[in-house]
């Protein structure tokens, strides 16, 4: 397994969003650039590449016709300006911070300096370009702070907005914006780009498609991120339901602590609530409807318990072990 993901700026090959930029080479051939984009669709099938494919050509990268529509050369001056993070005329809101590490949310700080930023006029480009990545993590505050420039477009600014889950947003935001809709491509496509990138198998890289419902970025990350081990996890203590081995329960829960346990937590909760909902299915369809209802009880559990530990701070161990009691009880 190849762990090296390149973050989006540093993407040059990419596949799958033709239509999308087909659509905004349209635009900007008729003069028609809309001064915001909210490109929606799962996480992982390559909108943040786009808007950083879109921003080298709209802050002047030479263009690279071999790497696609809006392919650029990897070695000109914007696109090296752009992966070291100091062209001044594009502005990035994440929730990354350059140290490495990873916020809850975009602040509302960091959203009123859109308008300063579009303020000015352009220093070395045709444009002033930024991206939100993601808009949904724009805090109720900062979402409105965006709006505020979404209601007054800059004159030689473009703002793209990524998001995964647009239903969340503003609908005034959302309606202020042109939309560019990115779907995760067949399974067969899906698995050939995994096992490309990620160097592995193609029955490997199968699964972790299957995993990440066909979003090939978001495969790569699952299969970096252990998620073969934590489904194989999973499987386990469930197929051994309602007996336990305690010992293996407790080298799970030991691994959810430490500066990477909040990851491995979300991700072995992942697979388990995935596995439950599979249980849930086929004794729906093999009309046991008492027990899969309780299996599907047992999924909104699942699903709901990362979130809780991340918001009310809960011990990770003791929201696995209430996970693993109500499981006992049903398996």
């Amino acid at each position: 397994m190849n762990p090296v993901i390149p973050h989006p700026r540093e993407s040059f090959d990419y596949h799958g969003g033709e239509a999308a930029e087909q659509a905004f080479l349209d635009a900007q051939a008729r003069e028609r650039l809309h001064h915001a984009w909210l490109l929606v669709g799962p996480e992982g099938v390559g909108k943040a590449t786009f808007a950083y494919r879109a921003a080298r050509r709209l802050l002047g990268a030479a263009p690279e016709p071999a790497l696609g529509l809006l392919g650029a050369r990897p070695g000109d001056p914007v696109c090296r300006q752009i992966i070291a993070r100091a062209h001044p005329d594009l502005l990035v809101l994440q929730r990354d911070t350059e140290d490495g590490k990873v916020r809850k949310g975009i602040s509302v700080d960091d959203a009123r300096g859109l308008p300063e930023f579009f303020g000015k006029s352009p220093a070395s480009a045709p444009y002033r370009v930024a991206i939100i990545d993601a808009a949904d993590d724009l805090n109720p505050s900062a979402a409105n702070a965006a709006l505020k420039i979404l209601e007054e477009p800059p004159d030689r600014g473009v703002l793209f907005l990524v998001s995964h889950a647009p239903g969340g947003l503003l609908a005034t935001l959302r309606s202020r914006c042109r939309r560019l809709r990115f779907d995760p491509p067949a399974e067969a496509a899906a698995a050939a780009w995994v096992a490309a990138h990620a160097e592995v198998d193609i029955e490997v890289a199968t699964r972790l498609a299957r995993m990440a419902d066909c979003a090939p970025g978001r495969a790569w990350r699952l299969g970096a991120a252990g998620a073969l081990e934590a489904d194989e996890a999973a499987r386990e203590l469930l197929r051994g339901l309602p007996k336990v081995d305690e010992a293996q329960m407790l080298t799970i829960a030991d691994s959810f602590r430490g500066a990477t346990g909040a990851a491995r937590f979300s991700l072995f909760f992942e697979r388990l609530a995935a596995q439950v909902a599979a249980i849930a299915d086929s004794q729906v369809m093999s009309g046991e409807g008492t027990w899969s209802e309780r299996w599907a009880k047992t999924w909104t559990l699942l699903v709901d318990l990362p979130r809780q530990a991340e918001l009310l701070n809960l011990d990770r161990t003791d929201a696995f072990y209430t996970a693993l009691s109500t499981l006992r009880s049903i398996g």
